[in-house]
């Protein structure tokens, strides 16, 4: 499993680092502004939509099936099911798809009311989403040919697609932008781009895995689809909880003043570093391992992989967000302040990602915990979970979103995360799929006591030493970043909350 988290993290880093170029380019280019604000939401609805029908609710109830026809049946029927879930899919997508376009004004109005006010920013979002919507359809195909990669355990290709998506937005920046009438048009134009390739390419590296899948003429309900669906539906309710929580944000952000839903996209984008590396890597990974165990009746190697996804969450996230929360303006700064975007813009995207870092774990402890659900089918009691989250989400938004504007959005989201991930804990606890064995006992307060060791030697240098301008805010950012590392795994080492000998020789043996 470390060598599949190993995998799909490397390249998500890479996909991040990438990202965080192309986020550079946009904020030089737009700013904080209405073109910035309107593409943002072109970009956040068929993303939406990919979270809720696609990687989320279709992994959930797919992987897992996939897997055990795979291990009990053979290939031939594991590719049949495949196809027929392509074909379905891809009929409702492309339905969703055409009708999603014609309605986009309507759409617009409920995702972003605050808009309605404002026809520049309201007719720019209709023009961008729509250019944008069809990505939706492409990229759930690939989270379908990606699930089956990963019930094959090859998940190179699967997490190297979306670096795809970085290198065709930021070339559809440089390139078509004198073309088009904003840079925001030009960005949805490559986002629609980075769709078709990055389904062409886990497509090629399924057939290379001998499973290349094909769409069949006349779909079929067999009994194992009609699993899946079952499977999904709640799943689908699951992932639209987390959704709505996202959608609530947007709605709100779009009440506040111009630059608020651009403040919270930046943030989010500085956050989403840890969250998809190490959040996707383990919820990747853990996954098929987990349904393979439970299937072949391994309890203890089940209940020793759950903890050890569990330890490898916290490890690697409780840095993350104990850095980012003591040096959140020096890493904004460093990133975007540039062309038009100035301190005013940093100031508050920098508020905004101390309260998004604040809500890290628990992002990564809830994909954590996920597979344990989905692993034994049950897609219901996340749902229920979720449910509560979203309410409570909704009423933090409504309490402290007037009192701190956006930071108030991004706060809620934080402690609406860490409910939903200790109510999916204690469940799994209850339940006794999840027990805290004595390694992850042992190792948890020596990881928070390096932790806190890391947080006091960045923000003694990053606030008193950093640089006001320049080259230089990259230089030293790469050496907060480098510093950290050292204090924090040197002292996790010292303490006994890790074993950098064990993670270095996996590492090693992988680069080979």
């Amino acid at each position: 499993m470390l060598r599949g988290v190993l995998t799909v993290g490397g390249w998500t880093m890479v996909s991040r680092i990438l990202g965080f170029g192309r986020d550079m380019l946009i904020a030089a280019s737009m700013g904080a502004g209405p073109v910035a604000d309107a593409f943002f939401i072109a970009l956040k609805l068929p993303n939406l939509f990919r979270r809720l029908f696609g990687e989320g609710a279709f992994n959930a109830a797919f992987v897992p099936a996939f897997t055990g026809t795979l291990a009990v049946e053979g290939r031939a029927r594991a590719r049949e099911l495949a196809e027929r879930m392509a074909t379905l899919m891809t009929l409702w997508l492309s339905l969703l798809v055409v009708l999603g376009m014609v309605f986009m004004p309507q759409v617009i109005a409920v995702l972003a009311p605050g808009f309605h006010d404002d026809p520049l920013r309201f007719s720019l979002s209709v023009e961008m989403t729509r250019i944008t919507f069809p990505y939706l359809l492409f990229i759930c195909l690939t989270a379908l040919v990606s699930g089956v990669l990963n019930g094959l355990d090859r998940f190179a290709a699967a997490a190297a697609a979306p670096v795809l998506f970085n290198l065709l937005s930021m070339a559809a920046l440089l390139v078509l932008n004198p073309f088009v009438p904003t840079p925001g048009h030009a960005l949805a134009w490559g986002v629609l781009a980075s769709g078709v390739a990055q389904l062409a390419m886990v497509s090629y590296a399924a057939a290379k895995a001998g499973m290349a899948l094909k769409l069949i003429s006349v779909p079929r309900l067999t009994p194992e689809v009609k699993q899946v669906l079952r499977r999904m539906g709640p799943g689908v309710l699951g992932a639209g909880v987390t959704q709505l929580n996202l959608a609530i944000d947007v709605i709100i952000a779009s009440t506040l003043p111009a630059g608020a839903v651009s403040f919270l996209y930046y943030a989010d984008r500085v956050g989403q570093l840890p969250l998809g590396v190490i959040g996707a890597a383990i919820g990747t990974a853990t996954l098929p391992v987990l349904a393979r165990q439970l299937r072949q009746n391994q309890p203890y190697s089940a209940h020793r992989t759950m903890n050890r996804a569990l330890e490898m969450s916290l490890a690697l996230t409780l840095p993350a967000a104990g850095a980012l929360m003591v040096v959140a303006w020096p890493v904004v700064s460093a990133l975007f302040q540039r062309g038009a975007f100035g301190e005013f813009e940093a100031n508050g995207t920098a508020s905004a990602l101390v309260a998004y870092a604040l809500g890290l774990p628990a992002y990564v402890l809830v994909k954590a915990f996920a597979p344990g659900f989905f692993a034994r089918g049950d897609t219901a009691t996340p749902v229920k979970i979720g449910a509560c989250a979203v309410a409570l989400n909704l009423a933090l938004n409504l309490l402290l979103a007037p009192v701190i504007a956006h930071v108030g959005i991004a706060l809620s989201t934080s402690l609406a995360a860490w409910f939903n991930a200790a109510a999916l804990g204690m469940v799994l606890a209850r339940r006794r799929h999840f027990v805290p064995d004595r390694q992850l006992r042992h190792r948890l307060p020596r990881l928070l006591g390096a932790v806190a060791l890391m947080a006091l030697v960045l923000w003694l240098l990053g606030m008193a030493l950093f640089p006001a301008g320049g080259l230089l805010k990259l230089v030293w950012l790469a050496l907060l970043i480098a510093v950290g590392m050292v204090v924090y795994f040197g002292s996790a080492h010292l303490l006994g909350g890790m074993n950098l000998r064990t993670f270095l020789r996996v590492l090693t043996r992988r680069g080979r």
